[in-house]
């Protein structure tokens, strides 16, 4: 399967689309985050706030 075949998901927390990898293999359907800065709410190029 070619990259550009493999499913993709929108991040909520970025807005940046992310394409299945194979260690979601199993996951996929529960994934929602594009990386674990995301899944904190502190995504790349955004400080945290507090």
């Amino acid at each position: 399967m070619r990259k550009s075949e493999l499913p993709t998901k929108t991040c909520p927390t970025c807005q940046r689309p992310f394409a299945w990898r194979k260690k979601w293999e199993r996951d996929w359907a529960h994934v929602k985050f594009c990386s674990d800065a995301c899944r904190k709410g502190t995504p790349r190029g955004r400080p945290p706030t507090r």
